[in-house]
């Protein structure tokens, strides 16, 4: 080879190299620039007071990454879980260049947990996302809702009283009406289970005895390693087994019911399929094939709403963030950077 042709190629290939470290190490230079925000010596956590019935209490949130057009607020199940079992989101989201907050809603975990019975109650907790959103200033041009299980209830409860602040809204792994819920449930599932655990279960249940040991193991053997995280029990992520270990039964029985084979608490009448028309938003809505939640009702959501999108995960459940998660990470990424960009 020619010594000048040589050189030239030399010189070629170590511009092109140095632009590309600069076109890779920019994004994450930025989006881990905390400058200027006012939570840098908490590591992203900031204690936000809100206001309610029975006084102020604060609520616990912690934000990942920069991004000015795309901050996402992490709704968890529950009610009464934790932000914990989202700990998966920090494989992916900082990757895509996403911010996001983990947010503990009242009562649970790091948040205040007031013996108060009256604050669970579903607008209450709207109006506490909603003085969420102000403390954190997402608003219309960045805002992304997301809430997986009772916090797609909580998203989709917020987005058809203040949808005007939203970006974009995603529900996962729920559907718009909870008799539909508790109709698939005893239609589908538990005629699909082992009758004699199934049996056990429910004699458990009429006996009030929802805390004894045999109850979670019949539970765990013939109902959540099916349906809420499809692994075995010894292989379930920490993120998801501290979690569990954190709910407090004080928000979710009042309102989910003390039965996990159905809903039965405050929410037993909640039904918002007439009003999915309403939702305006870009909407995404995720469901698997062996949620506890029947896949064709939330694709019906994607189907009702103005301008919608359905994720299936093939291989999910409950709990596809884990169980799929690849194709879970992949089409929510692919969601928020589409709306992003213009392309949905």
């Amino acid at each position: 080879m020619h010594p000048l042709l040589r050189l030239l190629l030399i010189s070629i290939a170590f511009t092109l190299g140095s632009a590309m470290t600069a076109s890779v190490s920019a994004a994450p230079a930025a989006y881990f620039d905390s400058s200027g925000r006012d939570d840098v010596l908490s590591g992203g956590v900031k204690m936000i007071t809100v206001q309610t019935p029975k006084g102020a209490f604060r609520v616990w949130t912690k934000r990942v990454g920069n991004n000015p057009a795309i901050k996402v607020l992490l709704l968890h199940g529950g009610p009464g879980a934790t932000h914990e079992y989202f700990e998966a989101f920090d494989s992916f989201f900082p990757n895509a260049g996403i911010e996001y907050y983990y947010y503990d809603q009242l009562g649970s975990a790091y948040s205040d947990q007031p013996d108060q019975p009256a604050l669970w109650d579903l607008p209450r907790f709207v109006e506490e996302v909603e003085q969420v959103r102000k403390a954190l200033k997402l608003d219309k041009t960045n805002f992304y809702l997301y809430g997986q299980s009772w916090g797609g209830i909580l998203a989709l409860e917020y987005a058809l009283k203040y949808q005007q602040n939203l970006k974009a809204l995603v529900i996962s792994n729920m559907v718009a009406s909870i008799p539909a819920y508790n109709r698939y449930a005893s239609s589908v599932l538990m005629p699909a289970m082992d009758q004699k655990a199934l049996a056990e279960i429910k004699q458990l249940e009429a006996k009030g005895q929802y805390d004894d040991p045999r109850y979670e193991e019949l539970l765990m053997r013939h109902f959540y390693v099916d349906h809420i995280l499809r692994m075995p029990q010894d292989q379930w992520p920490d993120p998801v087994l501290r979690a569990f270990a954190k709910i407090n039964k004080k928000i979710y029985v009042p309102m989910q019911g003390p039965s996990e084979m159905g809903a039965s608490g405050k929410l037993v009448d909640w039904d918002r399929t007439a009003d999915l028309p309403k939702i305006t938003v870009p909407t995404l809505s995720i469901g698997a094939r062996y949620d506890t939640m029947e896949p064709a009702q939330m694709e019906k959501i994607a189907k009702s709403v103005k301008k919608g999108r359905y994720l299936y995960c093939p291989k999910g459940s409950h709990l596809a963030i884990y169980d799929d998660q690849q194709t879970y990470m992949a089409g929510l990424t692919r969601f928020i950077l589409d709306v992003d960009a213009g392309r949905f």
